[in-house]
C-alpha cells in the first residue's frame, strides 16, 4: 500500500505545471495559448522570457529528481522505476492541467541526473552541443533521448535503470512526434525565435 502511495505521489509531483505556472505569474500569460501552445520550458521561454524559461526548466528537471529520490528511499531500484515514470507520466499528462502538458525531457533529465550522474552529464553536454550547433531544442531533447539507453549501458548502470531509459526514451521521442515532422518539413522553430 505505502508503493501504491508513494506512485501516486510522484504522479502529482509530475503534474505539478512549472510551465504554466511560471509564465502566469513572471508575464501573467497563459503558455498555452501562446506560441507551440505547449507546456514546457522552451515554450515558456519562447514567449515570456529567459526568466520564466529557466525557472519552468528548473522546476521541471526537480520534479524528475524528487520522485526519484522518493523511489530510491521508498522501496530501492523497481519502485525508482516506477517512481521516475510516474512523474514524467505526470508532466506529460498533468491532473492540474486537465492532462495537457509538456513533452518529458526536462522531467526525465532530473531523473537522470539524479540516479546516473555521469550519464546525465554526457548527456548535458550533448544537449547544449546539438542545440549550440542545429539552434533547434527539439532535436536536441530527441537526439539526448535516443541517446540514453546506450550511454547507460555502455556506463555499466544497473538494468533496473537501463530499462527505465528505454521507457523515458520512448515516451519523450513520442512527445516529439510533431517536432519530427516539423524538422522534416524544415518547419520547426529554432531557438532565438520568439512566440
Amino acid at each position: 500500500m505505502k508503493e501504491v502511495l508513494v506512485v501516486i505521489l510522484c504522479y502529482l509531483i509530475g503534474s505539478i505545471p512549472f510551465s504554466y505556472l511560471s509564465a502566469k505569474f513572471l508575464t501573467h500569460t497563459d503558455v498555452r495559448s501562446r506560441g507551440s501552445g505547449n507546456v514546457g520550458a522552451t515554450n515558456v521561454y519562447r514567449t515570456s522570457g529567459i526568466w520564466a524559461g529557466l525557472l519552468a526548466f528548473l522546476g521541471d528537471l526537480l520534479k524528475g529528481a524528487v520522485a526519484a529520490w522518493l523511489g530510491l528511499a521508498m522501496g530501492g531500484s523497481v519502485l525508482v522505476v516506477i517512481c521516475s515514470l510516474a512523474a514524467v507520466i505526470g508532466h506529460c499528462y498533468p491532473l492540474f492541467l486537465k492532462f495537457r502538458g509538456g513533452k518529458a525531457a526536462a522531467t526525465a533529465g532530473g531523473a537522470v541526473l539524479f540516479l546516473m550522474p555521469k550519464v546525465g552529464v554526457i548527456l548535458l553536454l550533448l544537449f547544449i552541443a546539438v542545440t549550440f550547433f542545429s539552434r533547434y531544442v527539439s532535436l536536441a531533447s530527441i537526439t539526448v533521448a535516443i541517446a540514453l539507453p546506450f550511454a547507460a549501458y555502455l556506463l555499466h548502470y544497473p538494468g533496473e535503470y537501463v530499462v527505465l531509459s528505454v521507457l523515458m526514451m520512448l515516451i519523450v521521442v513520442y512527445r516529439h512526434r510533431e517536432n519530427i515532422s516539423r524538422l522534416r518539413q524544415g518547419s520547426e522553430a529554432r531557438i532565438g525565435d520568439r512566440g
